[in-house]
């Protein structure tokens, strides 16, 4: 009797082991979150910084790769198939802006450029795409400038305004969402799974996908631009070792991000969108630890959707082309 229902018992707890696969299946999110030939790997989260991944195809016999996310990138690693190459978010695209902002001009040079806190500053503006970014920072006193990071973003395209932003964050939990995004002050809402895909009904082409179940998401407008972008915090052990200065009230969150453009013209400037100029000249002192590009009174704003700084190209010629047409 005791072995039947032993016996019992054990396919009770096979069925329920099954319908709980099933249903996660069933709740499986639709769509890849990056390109079909990479991985995500969260160390931070997950403690595990060496993980197995099956970059080839299991059908060609060869073993499983194992890809290390570098000590640089403590909350997330980027994997490329095949070949398990890892990449930091900051490394992943050409147009970078990570940190205290260090940017990856098209050129593929790396420089700083610092702002200041509680500003506006163009990152790059063309006749039919101006895109500005939002400084938050830390005042030290030892120096003469401000710690600072880019908060948010504010995309201004044919008629249309985007806004991407980070919440300010007392501690930080990843797995609570502090991203913020809107289109022309509409919330956007997206479900809280990896892969989940919000598509705009107004602008054609216009899509928002989950890279993370929070905090991270890519945004792409077809023929325009593709947009990484993940909320992460000051952590207590880079501002010891920076000295930034991070105290209990603010987890100072903000924006680590990654651009790619389609059909920029030779006229587009800004901080960054200046070095995707065929005549662009790079004069910074690119041998320097931490090249700096300074100028920034050349691209202040006066509001995330402010197109007034002093290099702005937005609406610049006759007769503007509506960008979302380009994804009909």
């Amino acid at each position: 009797m005791a072995r039947q229902l032993a016996a019992v018992l054990a396919a009770l707890l096979a069925l329920c082991a099954f319908i709980a696969v099933a249903d996660a299946q069933a709740k499986a999110p639709v769509g890849p979150a990056l390109p079909k030939n990479s991985h995500m790997i969260h160390p931070g989260r997950f403690g595990k910084r060496d993980q197995v991944l099956s970059c080839d195809d299991t059908k060609d016999g060869k073993n499983p790769c194992v890809a290390t996310c570098d000590k640089r990138c403590p909350n997330e690693c980027i994997v490329m198939c095949p070949g398990c190459k890892t990449y930091c978010l900051c490394d992943f695209y050409p147009g970078m802006s990570c940190g205290d902002p260090r940017f990856t001009g098209a050129d593929g040079n790396n420089f700083y450029f610092h702002g200041k806190k509680d500003q506006d500053f163009c990152v790059v503006s063309d006749a039919d795409l101006h895109i500005n970014a939002h400084f938050i920072g830390k005042r030290n006193p030892t120096m003469s400038r401000d710690f600072t990071w880019i908060q948010a973003l504010g995309i201004r395209f044919a008629d249309h305004q985007l806004y991407m932003g980070a919440q300010k964050t007392i501690e930080w939990n990843n797995d609570i969402d502090r991203l913020e995004m809107a289109l022309d002050g509409a919330p956007i809402e997206i479900p809280a799974n990896l892969g989940a895909t919000w598509e705009s009904d107004i602008v054609p082409g216009l899509t928002v996908t989950r890279t993370a179940v929070t905090n991270g998401v890519r945004v792409q407008l077809q023929g325009v631009f593709d947009i990484m972008a993940k909320v992460v915090p000051i952590s207590e052990e880079d501002s010891r070792i920076h000295n930034y200065g991070v105290t209990k009230d603010d987890s100072l969150a903000h924006l680590d991000i990654g651009f790619k453009f389609n059909n920029l013209t030779e006229d587009v400037h800004g901080v960054l969108g200046q070095t995707y100029r065929s005549d662009y000249v790079n004069k910074l002192s690119v041998s320097a630890n931490m090249p700096v590009m300074g100028g920034a009174t050349r691209y202040v704003s006066s509001g995330i959707f402010a197109t007034d700084c002093e290099v702005a190209r937005f609406g610049h010629h006759v007769g503007i082309s509506m960008v979302t047409a380009q994804a009909n």
